[in-house]
């Protein structure tokens, strides 16, 4: 299932991508090792680029392991809940009718990006698996409703709503920001930067819908046209089917799990806690975000029974980002103790002006997410360097905050860590979605650097 035929090699599109595909396939190596390299890669400049000795890198690496515990356990929560909230059955009911929707080919690419994006939107880790879900879904039902669908197309459009999580609810960046004690909070000055500033700003807001209808627009453009090679999903797959938990019910103890009293109790508990939280004045935070979708969980489930069933098959998903962290804390303490940050801070002012501020923020928060492809990681090595840079040119943090959120999201259309759990659940390859994926880069690119050009005038 995962090689599309011979004529889909040699369209057009696929000969342009091959050899960016080959590249990745061949020299891209897993985000865990990229970490590694990082990490390398920093300590040696910190002792060529200022005066530090190595076992002052050693220290200041040791000594920063540990800085991002607290962040890693609420990143970790946000892929793990979103995993379980996309596979409650609700949520998975819910997808089966939105495939009824689309009547053809040609909205029904546009329609996966649609749902995928505001998926993304309300949490990273929801979008990553609805997307995909309703791909499948949707070339199920298409197959019984008589018209073919390009199945990687589907797939491409569903990932591609990812292009805007960073805009959202659960953007890691701009919550950090908000969050008290995090580790911005030094290079904001103790300051916290509320979401109202970057989330939910009016320009924020407004290029997260001017990406979507416009990448919107270009999947329907490059939409297979008549006589066009199609792969549709083969016909022995057929529509994903929702786990059951299977555990015996013997016990009196068996009974009080898979009742569905407790697990209810504990989410009216947590919606309670919300809206107290909200009506003293509480501001959203990563914690915040977590315990809503913990809330909502806790209200779909059917008992502890099915929300533990749910926990051990999302848990494989959060283990590969465990280690991550703590290297990417290690980073930042080695450029906070040898002065890196400031160096590389006054670089990046000495190329950028007010206005261009936001542009360049974004390109190179692309490039680094290359090498960092993790928004919370990223936002640990690059978040200290765009602030203290903004705050030299008088830029609002905001923008900073924002530019490397885009930039994080801009590039994960053709880096291919977060397309690993996609690619499992759609039985693809990355060369299979990576012609199309690469055009969502170009277009969502283009509109997130015009708002923060225009943000900046």
């Amino acid at each position: 299932m995962s090689n599309a035929p011979s004529t889909e090699k040699t369209s057009q599109r696929r000969s342009v991508m091959r050899p960016i595909n080959r590249f990745l396939e061949r020299w891209i190596p897993s985000a865990l090792t990229f970490a590694i390299v990082l990490t390398l890669i920093v300590a040696v400049l910190a002792m060529t680029l200022t005066q530090t000795s190595p076992i002052d890198v050693v220290k200041g690496w040791g000594d920063g392991l540990a800085g991002l515990l607290a962040f890693m356990t609420q990143m970790c929560l946000i892929l793990l809940l979103g995993y379980m909230l996309a596979n409650t059955r609700p949520v998975r009911k819910l997808l089966g009718w939105l495939a009824s929707v689309p009547t053809g080919p040609g909205t029904a690419y546009v329609f996966v990006f649609v749902v995928g994006a505001i998926a993304s939107l309300i949490t990273w880790g929801l979008g990553l698996i609805v997307g995909t879900l309703l791909a499948r879904e949707i070339a199920v039902q298409s197959r019984k409703r008589g018209y073919k669908a390009h199945f990687p197309l589907l797939v491409a459009a569903g990932y591609s709503g990812f292009v805007v999580w960073h805009m959202g609810y659960s953007g890691s960046g701009p919550l950090t920001a908000a969050t008290p004690d995090s580790f911005l909070a030094e290079s904001l000055g103790g300051k916290l930067v509320p979401v109202s500033e970057t989330i939910f700003s009016s320009w924020n807001m407004l290029t997260a819908l001017a990406v979507i209808v416009v990448v919107g627009l270009l999947f329907f453009l490059i939409r297979p046209k008549a006589g066009d090679p199609v792969y549709e999903l083969p016909e022995a797959v057929g529509s994903a089917k929702v786990d059951e938990a299977d555990d015996e019910v013997v016990t009196p103890a068996d009974r009080i799990d898979a009742s569905r009293v407790l697990t209810l109790i504990l989410g009216l508990a947590l919606v309670a806690y919300l809206a107290v939280h909200f009506i003293q004045g509480g501001t959203l935070t990563l914690d915040i975000v977590n315990w809503s979708f913990l809330a909502l969980i806790l209200l779909l489930v059917r008992s502890p029974f099915e929300l533990i069933h749910l926990t051990k098959k999302a848990a494989s998903n959060v283990g590969e980002i465990l280690l991550q962290f703590p290297l990417y804390a290690g980073i930042l303490g080695i450029m906070s103790s040898s002065g890196l940050i400031t160096l590389f801070s006054d670089a990046f002012v000495s190329i950028s002006t007010p206005t261009t501020f936001g542009v360049l923020a974004l390109l190179s928060a692309g490039i680094v997410n290359f090498f960092v492809p993790s928004g919370g990681g990223q936002f640990a090595v690059q978040g200290p360097i765009m602030i203290d840079a903004a705050h030299q040119l008088g830029v609002d943090p905001s923008v900073a905050i924002m530019a490397v959120a885009y930039g994080d999201q801009w590039t994960n259309m053709i880096q291919p860590f977060w397309a690993l759990p996609v690619l499992a659940i759609a039985g693809l390859k990355m060369r299979d979605i990576l012609g199309y994926t690469f055009v969502t880069l170009l277009g969502s690119g283009i509109v997130m650097a015009a708002g923060l050009l225009i943000v900046s005038l």
